[in-house]
């Protein structure tokens, strides 16, 4: 681990105001960098477990970041007892303004002198169709999304499928699903995967047996420690691979 973290939030400008971002910087006497990576929310907002991936991230030698997408109905975070409470924040978030999110972040990025081939993004839930919707919509290092519903089937008028995407995408793309995902039928992730075969770029879909939907989280019911100890293991693997290489400080 890394043991002279830098954690802090930042406020960022976007077209819809401000944006409150949670930092998390490997300390300047441990391992090199290796990239930046944005960490994008579950529907339950930037919690203690989004603080905590972004942190592994930063532990992994990544400068992280994780925006706060819930901006604008106020920014909240939940726990993961009662879903009926994150669906007002939810529904006020369309694809535009998740892609607005995300170039302000970007922005924020590039300015600690990363280039976007440098950076890459990591969604969970809601987070992992967006980090789809990212792979779609801007050229970064790789990308990567944990259970993103959404992507096949629409979730709602302001929540369309993301497979009109591939034919353009310009972000390698990696996603991992749980087989008992109540929100996501096997039958999707399957015809995900064949549709990926067409795209430009490398991507993979990786299916986890007897997994259910959140199963990286360990503060929910749902985690499963083999599945997640392995996604977190083809998400570094996959950041290592697809992000460009950082320059070694001169002497």
């Amino acid at each position: 681990m890394v043991s002279h973290m830098d954690t802090r939030t930042v406020q960022l400008e976007t077209p819809d105001g401000t944006m409150a971002t949670y930092e998390a910087v490997p300390g300047p006497t441990e391992r090199p960098k290796r990239g930046a990576v944005i960490v994008i929310q579950e529907a339950f907002g930037v919690n203690a477990h989004i603080e905590d991936v972004t942190r592994r991230c930063a532990s992994a030698g990544y400068h992280a970041v994780a925006p706060h997408l819930f901006h604008r109905t106020g920014d909240p975070s939940f726990g993961y007892d009662d879903f009926s409470l994150v669906l007002e924040h939810v529904g006020a978030l369309d694809d535009d303004a998740i892609r607005s999110d995300l170039q302000a972040t970007l922005g924020h990025l590039q300015a600690a002198s990363w280039s976007l081939d440098q950076i890459g993004v990591v969604g969970f839930c809601m987070g992992g169709r967006a980090s789809f919707l990212a792979a779609g919509s801007f050229e970064l290092g790789a990308a990567v999304g944990f259970y993103g519903a959404g992507i096949v089937t629409p979730r709602s008028e302001r929540v369309g499928s993301l497979l009109h995407l591939i034919p353009t995408m310009r972000t390698p793309w990696l996603g991992l699903f749980g087989d008992e995902d109540q929100s996501i039928p096997v039958a999707d992730v399957e015809r995900l995967r064949s549709e990926l075969a067409g795209a430009p770029v490398g991507t993979d879909v990786v299916r986890y047996p007897g997994a259910e939907h959140g199963f990286h989280c360990d503060a929910r019911p749902s985690y499963a420690p083999t599945a997640a100890a392995d996604g977190w293991r083809r998400t570094l693997d996959w950041l290592d691979h697809h992000l460009a290489p950082v320059a070694p400080p001169e002497a």
